[in-house]
């Protein structure tokens, strides 16, 4: 049977995720076992010296922040990735248990829920309100600033992006007026790249002008680190390593893995730049 070829890009090993299914281990064995000629593989975190914790972690950071520290009188908006229907679900579960109307705000949470759909990923889409357009956002906006206690909204901006609900709310462009003592509760990261760092940085200068509550970092990781790295390889036994989904910074902590692991730089572990090729024995 001829030798595989794999490729995990955004990829972890997560054992008790939220949606879904764990880890096919069993079919990775089975390549290993039919032959695999090169794992492409994602390295964005191959330099974070640990096993990147499940998306329960996040669930629960989720859940103690929605439930243990709500006021009820106050505005409630949370931001994540728009494509993260996990985080979302547990948004939804837990703004459900505070009697809030949940309403997803813009295009992008609009996209991916109907994409969630289609797969039968979005068990949640009975249970909150999509304001998609100019007008149904104004609406619920409106309704929402006018009966606060009443709504949760979830909404995108959370890298600072401009022109995102969340950056036009804290330039107090919406129906939605920010005020003291509002939770904003960011549930991401802020992605490390300078032009990112500097408007996610100037979102949160903005929004402290309106003197809400901040919570930042309700997060884990999408990406495998150092040690869900290793154990792919364990698992899949690649004849070939190649980082990807990053630049040297993080493709060259994937090699010295790899290197860890008996392989060699340019023979059978390969760091490659954008346009570049390798041709595999």
């Amino acid at each position: 049977m001829e030798k595989k070829n794999i490729k995990y890009n955004d990829y972890k090993l997560d054992n008790t995720p939220v949606i879904g299914d764990k880890p096919n281990y069993k079919r990775l064995k089975e390549l290993s076992k039919i032959g695999v000629k090169a794992l492409i593989v994602n390295c964005l975190y191959a330099h974070s010296e640990k096993k990147t914790p499940s998306e329960q972690v996040a669930r629960d950071m989720v859940r103690d922040t929605l439930i243990n520290t709500e006021d009820s009188k106050s505005g409630l908006v949370v931001t994540t990735f728009a494509s993260h229907i996990a985080r979302l679900k547990s948004i939804v579960d837990f703004g459900q248990k505070l009697d809030r109307k949940i309403v997803f705000v813009g295009r992008s949470l609009a996209k991916y829920v109907s994409a969630g759909e289609v797969i039968n990923q979005v068990p949640f889409k009975k249970d909150i309100i999509m304001a998609t357009y100019k007008r149904q956002v104004e609406k619920f906006l409106k309704q929402a600033n006018e009966d606060r206690s009443k709504y949760l909204i979830v909404c995108t901006g959370h890298q600072g992006e401009k022109g995102s609900i969340l950056d036009r709310m804290a330039r107090d462009q919406l129906p939605f007026k920010i005020k003291e003592k509002d939770h904003i509760i960011f549930s991401s990261k802020t992605i490390p790249a300078p032009e990112t760092i500097a408007s996610r940085s100037d979102l949160q200068n903005r929004l402290k002008k309106f003197n809400p509550v901040i919570f930042d970092n309700l997060h884990v990781s999408g990406h495998g680190s150092r040690e869900d790295l290793m154990e792919l390889i364990k698992l899949t036994n690649p004849e070939n390593v190649i980082p990807s989904h990053g630049d040297h910074a993080k493709t060259i902590p994937g090699m010295h893995v790899a290197e860890e692991m008996g392989y060699k730089k340019g023979y059978n572990v390969h760091l490659l730049s954008n346009g570049q090729s390798v041709t595999l024995a």
